[in-house]
């Protein structure tokens, strides 16, 4: 039986499915850049993201007991966050670019392009949820890697 959402507590390993949604969310994202500027900035925006996953993943496959596994597992950490604020970075970077020409990043059913202020609309949402997915990994992390402290 599933548990009510609002009964819900927080997973241990909630980073890791942050991660993986911040991944999928960010080549969602890309998809909306022209050919011009996706060949320039898709692949390096989606290779910071692909990292953070990567070392979250490892972090969470290590349980810290002993000072060795505890170091690894900070330094995955460590990682995963420094790669986090990277692509907080870059995604900004992508978002000047896409808002000079909105209209240009969405299209209607039939293949034409959305009108600019639907667009914007459109490209601010995805924007925002991005960036409360990076937020709320910053915190999952950081604290993390503050629990992770206490224990050793």
């Amino acid at each position: 039986m599933s548990v009510l959402k609002s009964k819900r507590s927080e997973s241990k390993a909630e980073f890791v499915n942050t991660a993986n949604e911040i991944y999928t969310r960010t080549i969602a994202f890309l998809t909306r850049l022209s050919a011009r500027y996706s060949r320039l900035l898709a692949s390096d925006v989606a290779r910071l993201a692909s990292e953070v996953v990567d070392n979250a993943e490892k972090a969470n496959s290590i349980y810290p007991s002993n000072d060795e596994r505890r170091r690894l597992r900070e330094t995955h950490l460590l990682e995963a966050r420094a790669s986090l604020m990277a692509l907080d970075v870059h995604l900004a970077h992508c978002y000047s670019i896409m808002a000079l020409n909105p209209g240009g990043c969405f299209e209607t059913s039939s293949g034409k392009p959305v009108k600019s202020g639907d667009a914007v609309k459109r490209l601010d949402n995805l924007s925002q949820t991005l960036g409360d997915l990076i937020d709320k990994e910053n915190a999952l992390l950081t604290g993390l890697l503050k629990s992770d402290k206490k224990k050793g």
